[in-house]
């Protein structure tokens, strides 16, 4: 009788599977890290590091693992992601208990509304454009996800999202005091994309809330703004223009900060291409924060090495980045080389506008099931800085990563 049972759940399942596509796959994802030559940096990429790493420098490993599961009706797609984050030796080998770090990293729902129009809900990665502003974070091993309703259109050329989230756990009090998170936050973001130019608006307001007893200190903070990409056949112009106004968390106005970037792209060849980067963030003065960017993917940008902008720099001087890229594959493993200058954009510490140069270094290899990725940073500190009791003048940091993505069931296929 049991048997039988069997049977007809698996034969449901089957029609279920007929009229409707269920994939299953995942992904392992080693990084060895080695930060070298002294703890010059805080935040961002480098960890927390003893008196010994400062001097000797050390090798961390960590490792994303993740199942993913997608069931794609007819009326609707369902999307469930399970991942654990863990670093080498962060529990005892007979440990009866695990590290904390396992969790559902996206479960959400995708309601379809009509011919070009879907709401969809739950915890989900908010990622637009060139993830200046929004951005998945896939280089963080946690990766970045919001919980977050948002309305989606897409007709042709044009796409239109509005979506919000209210992060409250209790009593309407959410307890997060700095700008990675927020209270709530409501976004629009409006794209057109035609043969040579791609344009975006994107505004989102943001509402933070001190660690307070009964939640009323709140400051909301708009960022709004543009990306655009136009492409001229062999050169392709990129930039993004953002503005903030209003308070960050505590009350501390923000007016008229800015981010202005503009990217030349140069293809040399069918392998090959240089690029030329302009960036400027503005930095506090007496009137106003600095910039900030938010929930982007900001490692992608002013150097690899995060020594801006990646858990530090909040509400400094601000940024002026110039880099140079050059991109080309050599015997199927792609390369790319940039050099970065940054200095800053007002001089609040009185140690002159110079902050430094970097150099970034990275290799990626696909094979038939498997990706190796690898890269080298070099970081320069001024004078003015390296001259400095107990402070090296450089900083490096080296990285080989393993990228494994198992499909292990797919129905339509």
């Amino acid at each position: 009788m049991k048997k039988q049972y069997v049977f007809l759940a698996i034969f449901a399942l089957a029609i279920q599977f007929a009229q409707a596509q269920f994939t299953l796959d995942g992904e392992f994802r080693p990084r060895s890290e080695y930060f070298g030559n002294g703890g010059n940096f805080t935040g961002g990429t480098f960890p927390a590091q003893t008196a010994t790493d400062a001097d000797e420098g050390f090798i961390r490993t960590t490792v994303r693992a993740a199942l993913n599961a997608k069931y794609k009706a007819e009326t609707y797609t369902v999307y469930t992601s399970f991942q654990e984050v863990f670093a080498f030796g962060d529990r005892p080998q007979i440990a009866t208990n695990g590290n904390g770090n396992f969790r559902v990293q996206e479960a959400w729902a995708d309601l379809k509304l009509g011919e070009f129009s879907s709401l969809k809900l739950g915890r989900q990665q908010l990622s637009y454009d060139d993830q200046r502003i929004l951005g998945g974070l896939g280089w963080a091993q946690q990766a970045r996800t919001h919980d977050a309703a948002v309305y989606k259109y897409k007709k042709e050329k044009f796409s239109l999202d509005l979506g919000g989230s209210l992060n409250t756990t209790t009593d309407e009090v959410y307890n997060v005091s700095n700008l990675f998170s927020y209270r709530d936050m409501v976004f629009a973001r409006a794209n057109s994309k035609g043969e040579k130019l791609n344009f975006t608006f994107l505004g989102l307001v943001n509402t933070f809330q001190d660690s307070n007893v009964d939640g009323s200190n709140k400051s909301s903070l708009i960022t709004a703004g543009i990306h655009a990409d136009y492409n001229l056949g062999g050169v392709k112009l990129t930039t993004n223009l953002f503005v903030q106004e209003g308070q960050r968390i505590g009350g501390v106005d923000v007016k008229g900060a800015y981010l202005a970037s503009l990217a030349a792209n140069l293809k040399l060849s069918d392998k090959s291409s240089l690029t030329g980067t302009v960036e400027r963030i503005s930095g506090r003065n007496s009137e106003s924060a600095a910039f900030f960017p938010l929930y982007g993917t900001n490692h992608a940008f002013n150097g690899l090495i995060d020594r801006f902008y990646v858990g530090n720099h909040a509400n400094a001087g601000g940024l002026n980045d110039f880099q140079l890229s050059y991109a080309t594959k050599i015997s199927g493993v792609a390369v790319s080389i940039a050099g970065h200058y940054f200095t800053e954009q007002s001089d609040i510490d009185g140690m002159g506008n110079n902050l430094g140069s970097e150099i970034d270094l990275v290799l990626a290899k696909k094979f038939k099931e498997f990706s190796l990725v690898g890269g080298y940073s070099h970081f320069f500190e001024p004078s003015a800085v390296a001259d400095l009791p107990g402070v090296k003048d450089t900083q490096n940091w080296a990285w080989a990563m393993l990228v494994i993505k198992p499909k292990f069931l797919n129905t339509a296929q």
